[in-house]
């Protein structure tokens, strides 16, 4: 038979899943602010093995508009700049023999839009992950009552699934929220 509670936690397990990941992708996304976020995905090539950039050096914004890059080895100036130019982020950057600066453009009012269109895509992404581990959850607890699980029982974990469901959607629509207030914000 079914364990009720641990297919209620396995589902929830998920939907939060599907709200961190959604957390993460939306800290990536540039808002015209410095975020040191934006270089997470950039590798370097450390004496032939591909690093992450925070592992060869000290990445801090010094200001709102300004991320400093100071490698740890000078050899890696070259190496830290081509990374960036070939990466997605758009930026070129600046290097002064001591550090490396990336200036963060303002964002203009269709790039602004076009960042909200795409932290709403992310969030619908997570809303229907969230969607589906809940229609999996009420799959699994239909398939249970055959097994001999009450329908009574059934239907208050049903409920208490769907609680779990509306409070990871809040979530999402308070990130998303939060990230388009954080886009517009000139």
């Amino acid at each position: 038979m079914i364990d009720v509670k641990k297919c209620l936690a396995d589902c929830e397990e998920k939907m939060e899943m599907s709200v961190l990941h959604l957390e993460e992708t939306l800290s990536h996304i540039r808002a015209g602010k410095a975020n040191v976020h934006i270089l997470d995905e950039i590798r370097v090539n450390n004496y032939g093995v591909p690093s992450p950039l925070n592992n060869v050096a000290a990445i801090t914004t010094p200001d709102a508009r300004t991320i400093a890059i100071k490698p740890w080895d000078k050899k890696m100036f070259p190496v830290i700049e081509k990374a960036i130019i070939d990466s997605n982020v758009g930026i070129m950057p600046e290097n002064n023999g001591e550090v490396i600066r990336l200036g963060i453009p303002p964002l203009t009012e269709e790039r602004r839009r076009d960042l909200t269109k795409q932290c709403n895509r992310e969030a619908e992404e997570a809303k229907v992950a969230i969607r589906n581990a809940r229609r999996d959850g009420i799959d699994k607890l239909k398939k249970a009552i055959k097994d001999g699980l009450s329908e009574d029982v059934e239907k208050d974990a049903e409920a208490d699934l769907q609680k779990i469901h509306d409070k990871q959607v809040k979530k999402v629509e308070e990130l998303l929220a939060q990230k388009n207030k954080e886009i517009m914000t000139v």
